[in-house]
């Protein structure tokens, strides 16, 4: 599987990369600017990642902003809804505003709070199918 980890913080970036290296490949970047340049890439490349771990709070381009274009990007390139690379949020924020708009308005799969722990990561995995439960 190939991963993309979009994180500000260089230990939460370090954590997902470490965690996320039993099921495939991860790619890093720092911020939502950087997420859709390395969406894009991979896609050209025909090499599209399976799953986005996306950070809400960075600076340049937050996560919600950075899902939003990202979701543009698949629509035109002919990705159905239903193709749409899974994403999921990480966050230190837990409150309904996030929430909704990762899921509503987003099209978010699955939403993480920090701290992050491997279970974490690997029931949402198995939610998407993407790992065996």
């Amino acid at each position: 599987m190939r991963f993309l980890v979009v994180e500000d913080d260089f230990g939460s970036r370090r954590l997902l990369q470490v965690l996320l290296r039993e099921w495939g490949t991860c790619d890093v970047v720092v911020d939502g600017e950087e997420a859709i340049e390395a969406f894009r890439l991979a896609w050209e490349e025909n090499e599209p990642y399976d799953t986005l771990f996306l950070d809400i709070m960075m600076p340049r381009m937050d996560g919600q902003t950075a899902l939003k274009r990202i979701r543009e990007i698949e629509r035109e390139i002919g990705i159905e809804e239903l193709d749409q690379v899974p994403v999921i949020m990480i966050t230190a924020l837990e409150d309904p505003k996030n929430v909704i708009e990762a899921y509503y308005r987003g099209g978010a799969a699955s939403y993480i709070v920090k701290p992050v722990a491997r279970e974490d990561i690997e029931t949402q995995l198995s939610k998407l199918g993407l790992i065996p439960g």
